[in-house]
Parts: C-alpha cells; structure tokens; sequence
C-alpha cells in the first residue's frame, strides 16, 4: 500500500532496473572492449576517443548503481528495519518509517522529529556517481564538438 511509512524500495521496480541494466552494462562492457582491438585503435580519432571515455563514465555508473541496488535487494524488510535501528544517531527519537528513493539511491529511515537518515547503501555510491555523471556529460559534449569541427572542416576542404 503506498500510504505504508514502512516501505523501503518497491521490490518490483528493483528487479526491473537491475534486469534492464544488467544487459545494458553488459553491452557497453563488450563495446567498450571492442574498442581496444588494433584495428579499432588504428581508426581512432578524437571524437571517438571522448565517445568511448563518455561510453566508459557510463558503464561504470551503471555497475556502481547496480551495485548499490544489490545491498538493497538482498536485505529482508525485517533486516533493513534492524539496520535502521542499529545506526540511529545518539539522541534520535523513534523512527516512524522508511523509504526507498531511487534517486539518489537510498534507504532512508524516518524519525518522529522529522529528520532523516540513510542506511545500507555504501556512502561512496551517490557521489561517486556524480562525478561519473558529469564525466560522462563532458565527454559527450567535447566529442560532440570535435566530430562537428571535424565535419565542417571536411565540408570545407571538399
């Protein structure tokens, strides 16, 4: 029931982005190892070198957001109620829920005082996934710019 203090991650939309980002990880994965045969290297340009960068950001993003979902899945509501308990802060009053968030992935506990605080997922996780994130929108944008230079600059010559 959704008006359930007591929550935590829909287990349905759990499953359904770890089997959407499982093959999808896999795929970058054997692109991206594509990428490192001789012949692919002898092709090589700038643009497709930022691509593949942005492509890498990505797939790691991917694998670390997985990776974070995993800690939640394979804790029973029981036990994630427990973790919640175990690291309440000094002073906390009661808790009076808990919830999933996806983003940025958390498992939140709430008090009676209307504060909050994650559990469970690794404190690494979301900033790490900032920062490949932004990595990965860098390295599109200056792939972007070096493949349009390229092709007005090939557009010129012909």
């Amino acid at each position: 029931m959704a008006s359930d203090p007591w929550q935590g991650h829909d287990v349905a939309g759990l499953i359904t982005v770890l089997f959407a980002g499982a093959p999808t990880l896999i795929g970058l994965t054997v692109y991206l190892c594509s990428r490192l045969t001789r012949q692919a290297r002898r092709r090589n340009t700038p643009f497709r070198t930022w691509r593949d960068v942005s492509l890498a950001a990505v797939a790691a993003g991917i694998a670390l957001y997985l990776w974070g979902l995993l800690h939640i899945l394979f804790l029973e509501d029981q036990e994630q109620a427990e973790e919640c308990e175990r690291q309440r802060p000094e002073g906390t009053p009661a808790l009076v829920g808990r919830r999933g968030d996806f983003i940025p992935l958390r498992l939140v506990c709430e008090t009676s005082d209307g504060r909050d605080y994650s559990v469970v997922i690794p404190g690494y996780i979301n900033p790490s996934l900032t920062v490949l994130l932004l990595l990965a929108l860098l390295s599109a944008v200056a792939s972007g710019l070096l493949h349009h230079k390229q092709r007005t600059s090939t557009r010129k010559k012909g």
